[in-house]
């Protein structure tokens, strides 16, 4: 199993390539003298910030006012790596940084502890104040996709979308 350390990360964040409600998510990471693209889902990224969030504030570390929305200038990522398929996040007490660990998704379930074993995984020291530059990409990044219904709260197509809570047919999947 390939496990890779990036201490310290240069740089992380978000992207999304695509069309809202077509977008793939990537994870962009440079350090140690490795640059790595892991691929993720929109969920993933939302768990993480609620996480990071929950992490600051039992840190007791506040991040800087909205200083400066600067727009990333990252050319779009390439072909992933990896799919991301568990992280998880730590705070080292000593070293007053935090961990991001990403292991790769399995491929298949006939041989979990296998897989297990063979799956990549990363893991992104960042300081604090990467952290909180993180948090606020990413919500960046987030909240560009489609606009929220403000009745229901569920994405809107361009097209509009069956609100259930005007009575409208929501499909089933």
């Amino acid at each position: 199993m390939a496990i890779y350390e990036l201490d310290p990360v240069d740089r992380i964040e978000v992207a999304a390539v695509g069309e809202p409600g077509q977008r793939r998510f990537f994870l962009l990471a440079t350090g140690s003298g490795r640059s790595m693209t892991l691929g993720c889902e929109k969920s993933q990224v939302q768990a993480l910030i609620l996480r990071l969030h929950q992490m600051l504030e039992a840190q007791q570390i506040e991040g800087p006012a909205a200083e400066n929305s600067t727009a990333s200038t990252t050319p779009p990522p390439g072909d992933p790596e990896w799919q991301i398929g568990e992280m998880g996040l730590g705070y080292h007490e000593a070293r007053r940084m935090f961990v991001l660990v990403a292991s790769q998704a399995a491929v298949g379930e006939s041989n979990e502890a296998t897989e297990a074993v063979d799956a990549p995984s990363v893991r992104f020291w960042l300081s604090q104040d990467q952290v909180v530059a993180f948090s606020k990409q990413a919500e960046s990044v987030l909240s560009a996709g489609r606009p929220l219904c403000p009745r229901c709260g569920l994405p809107m197509d361009p097209s509009g979308h069956p609100c259930p809570v005007m009575n409208g047919a929501r499909p089933i999947f």
